[in-house]
C-alpha cells in the first residue's frame, strides 16, 4: 500500500506524512477497522463518498475531498458506530486521528494535496 503526505495548501499545514492509500476494493472495505492510528497517520479512501465507523476502536476526523482537492465536508471526532451522509461531489475521504482537522485549521473549501511521502523527503 502506498504512503502519502497530505498537506492543506490553503493553510500551509501538514495533516500527516504517513497516510496510507486505499484505492482497491479490499483495502477500502477493511479501512481502519480494528486499528488505532497515531498523529501523522491516516488513510485516504479512493473513491469514497461516505464512511461508516462500525467496528472502529477510536473516533476519527474525516474530510471529504472533490477531484480538485477542495474539502467538501468535514467530520471532526466522528465516533465509533456512527456514519456520514453521502457526499455526491466527493472523490475521496481522508481519515485522520481526532483533533487533526482542528489543529491544522482545516475547513470546508480548503485545498488538500496528496503526494507520495517520499517525494517530499
Amino acid at each position: 500500500m502506498k504512503t502519502l503526505r497530505v498537506v492543506n495548501e490553503t493553510r500551509g499545514r501538514e495533516l500527516g506524512g504517513r497516510i496510507r492509500l486505499a484505492d482497491r476494493w479490499w483495502p477500502r472495505l477493511r479501512g481502519l477497522t480494528g486499528r488505532r492510528i497515531e498523529s501523522g497517520e491516516g488513510l485516504v479512501l479512493v473513491p469514497c463518498k461516505a464512511v461508516h465507523m462500525y467496528g472502529m476502536k477510536q473516533a476519527l476526523d474525516v474530510a471529504f475531498v472533490d477531484d480538485a482537492g477542495s474539502v467538501v465536508a468535514i467530520y471532526p471526532d466522528l465516533a465509533p458506530g456512527r456514519r456520514t451522509p453521502f457526499h455526491r461531489p466527493a472523490r475521496k475521504a481522508i481519515e485522520l486521528p481526532p483533533g487533526t482537522l482542528a489543529d491544522t485549521g482545516t475547513q470546508v473549501g480548503d485545498v488538500l494535496a496528496c503526494r507520495p511521502a517520499e517525494e517530499e523527503r
